[in-house]
């Protein structure tokens, strides 16, 4: 009579399953929730005072308002993406420009995204825009009568630039688009104004006198709808990580030059890779943006939403009062984050994957 024999699993199939149970156990309880799915479910900013915390790629903030969705001089592109949210400072200037640049002779402001409530990683787009201190302006005039909801959601941009030879379009250049940069690019708070390499060489090519403005604008991929506003580190935000200077001079020379060759426009070797966006866990961020999230936000929108002539007010529950170090809530240590590289003047570097 024989004896009927389990099958052996293998030392391979017994190896595999150890390990995979190893791994199971190693990955902590928060490790599937992405840093991105949380700070894009917060629809209000944290009713605290306003402070950056890290690098711009990498980082979050506090106390943040909103712009309106409608100003006399401006119009929210994609509201319902709810990304009108910045530092006080950035919210302020963008409605400075709007007005400055209606009197240069441009027609209104179309703004596009600025950052989520409290910033973090984006659900979709933008590796940037995580501190506040990020603002996209449409380079489409704003029409001369008001945009439905509807044109705000589905409206495209308009594209200025031709996608083969990678130089604007001259049909749709006009001296007000010229103008509307030089603006925004004389604030000092404006530390860098992204745009398409072929607007960059169109600036450099037409722009005559004073041309010491043209050290801001600089070229990067993408950017041929809109131009991209960055302010610096401001002040009562001691833990943002601020940029390295732009070269002082006008940035039209050789690193301009090499956009205009073929190694910039390769096809990405690897377009399916995930994004840092995608990846990153809370750990991955300033060890104050737990509390960032965690604060208690306003009673609503318009409590925290930005109307010129002073301070804007968020109204917070009592016990989130300021605190005599600046902010309500978070701590006031300096936080222990992940290096981030320095970013200056767009070299010769590998093609983003986004």
């Amino acid at each position: 009579m024989k004896t009927a024999k389990r099958p052996s699993l293998g030392k391979t199939s017994l190896l595999a399953a150890a390990f995979g149970l190893l791994a199971l156990l190693a990955q902590p309880a928060a490790a599937q929730e992405r840093a991105k799915d949380l700070f894009g479910a917060k629809k209000l900013p944290t009713a605290t005072a306003p402070q950056s915390f890290g690098f711009y790629s990498k980082g979050c903030f506090a106390g943040g308002v909103a712009i309106p969705l409608d100003g006399p001089t401006w119009e929210v592109m994609r509201p319902s993406r709810n990304r009108r949210w910045g530092h006080p400072a950035m919210i302020a200037l963008i409605e400075k420009l709007s007005r400055d640049a209606v009197a240069d002779g441009w027609p209104g402001l179309l703004i596009g995204d600025i950052a989520q409530p409290r910033g973090g990683p984006m659900t979709t787009g933008h590796a940037s825009h995580q501190i506040g201190l990020d603002a996209d302006m449409w380079l489409t005039p704003m029409p001369s009568r008001p945009l439905t909801m509807a044109q705000r959601e589905n409206m495209s941009a308009t594209l200025m630039v031709n996608e083969k030879t990678h130089l604007v379009k001259d049909a749709l250049w006009t001296p007000a688009h010229t103008r509307l940069l030089k603006r925004a690019a004389s604030y000092p708070e404006v530390e860098r104004i992204l745009v398409n390499p072929g607007i960059k060489k169109k600036l450099c090519d037409t722009v005559k006198g004073d041309r010491a403005w043209l050290r801001k604008i600089r070229p990067f991929w993408g950017h041929d709808y809109h131009f991209h506003m960055r302010i610096g580190c401001q002040p009562g935000s001691p833990n943002c990580k601020g940029q390295e200077a732009t070269p002082a001079d006008d940035g039209c020379g050789k690193p301009l030059a090499w956009w205009f060759t073929e190694e910039p426009w390769r096809p990405n070797k690897n377009p399916d890779a995930p994004k840092a966006r995608d990846l990153m866990t809370m750990a991955n961020l300033p060890k104050e943006c737990q509390a960032v999230l965690d604060a208690p936000g306003p009673a609503s929108a318009e409590a925290a939403t930005y109307h010129g002539g002073g301070a804007p007010v968020a109204t917070a529950a009592p016990e989130a009062a300021a605190t005599a170090d600046g902010a309500a809530g978070l701590p006031a240590s300096t936080g222990a984050f992940t290096a981030t590289p320095e970013s200056g003047a767009p070299l010769p570097l590998p093609r983003p994957g986004n």
